[in-house]
């Protein structure tokens, strides 16, 4: 019987690391080979093949290689010899490009990120563990139709409710709303309960100037009309509490809407969704009716790519607040 075959896309992160002597500090060394040699016995689980992306860190990742990663990802995953397809991602940025994978991409066979929060350097290097759980998911009939997965720690997470949450801990990564989709438990993936809402945005391009402003006790207007007077395409705000901001920061946000340029809304909390609740100066449903658009439950970080992938199909208000506000829970 012919074992499944799972391509690994390599693209850096801690997950390639060791710590360089000279400089006392981890970067980027180890060869996808290196990294596979540490994954005992996944030869009795699949076939892997390695495919070479880059070798960067997590935060030297960009829209732009994010969309050549897709491209790459819909190549493979289209192969009739490829059961599914993981990714080895730095974890400052994998929830960004997992997101971004799964708004883009339409196909039943399973694509799993996964990376590591400690270089191979360190006691306890988790990369191994982490990317044989990953191929175990992959692997699964039971993961197909599930859009993009997140595997860390044994735990896996679907794309648009996956955050990290600790700079540190090996399960940082977790979904604060409605917990983990399911474990990898004894070789094998169980998943707890099924996605409700799985949102597509056909496109094969990206608007990259999209701006993340986060709203603090007494703030004005200067970051929101620096941004719009630099050239922003859009910006996103991540708000106070239920989508509330000072009122100082409303003049700008009229000065956005005014040179059309869409303003998304999103909560600096790090669960829970914002809602037109409040009618003061600043209040969310002033905001509302002044035309910003509502991100649901989604953190700053993937309302900004969602709000650049939307661009790149239409910059006309009424469909995009559509397609921001499409699926939320």
């Amino acid at each position: 019987m012919n074992k499944p075959k799972v391509a690994i896309i390599f693209t850096g992160g801690t997950i390639s690391m060791s710590v360089d002597p000279r400089i006392g500090a981890a970067i980027p060394s180890l060869s996808n080979e290196q990294i596979m040699s540490l994954v005992t016995n996944i030869d009795r689980f699949a076939e892997t093949e390695s495919i070479s992306f880059d070798t960067i860190p997590g935060p030297h990742f960009d829209p732009e290689k994010m969309m050549k990663l897709q491209k790459l990802v819909l190549e493979t995953i289209h192969r009739d010899d490829i059961t599914g397809v993981v990714i080895t991602h730095g974890t400052d940025t994998l929830e960004e490009t997992a997101y971004l994978l799964d708004l883009t991409i339409q196909s039943n066979k399973p694509i799993v990120i996964t990376g590591a929060m400690r270089n191979s350097s360190e006691l306890g290097y988790d990369g191994p563990s982490n990317l044989a759980a990953a191929v175990c998911t992959a692997i699964s009939h039971d993961s197909m139709n599930k859009g993009v997965l997140v595997v860390m720690n044994n735990e896996v997470n679907v794309a648009n409710e996956v955050t990290k949450t600790n700079t540190l801990s090996l399960d940082t990564f977790k979904s604060l709303d409605f917990g983990a989709l399911g474990i990898v438990d004894n070789d094998k993936v169980i998943f707890h309960r099924e996605i409700i809402n799985h949102q597509h945005i056909p496109t094969q391009s990206i608007v990259e100037n999209v701006d993340l402003i986060k709203s603090v006790a007494g703030m004005d207007s200067r970051f929101i009309k620096y941004s719009i007077d630099s050239g922003a395409k859009g910006i996103v705000i991540e708000a106070m509490g239920r989508g509330n901001i000072p009122p100082g920061m409303v003049e700008g946000v009229k000065y956005a809407l005014d040179h059309q340029v869409p303003v998304v809304m999103t909560s600096r909390c790090p669960t829970g969704r914002v809602l037109d609740t409040y009618g003061y100066d600043g209040g969310g449903r002033q905001l509302r009716e002044l035309g910003v658009i509502l991100a649901g439950n989604l953190p700053g970080q993937k309302a900004r790519i969602k709000l650049m992938l939307a661009l790149s199909v239409t910059d006309n208000p009424n469909l995009l607040k559509e397609i921001i506000e499409d699926n939320q829970y």
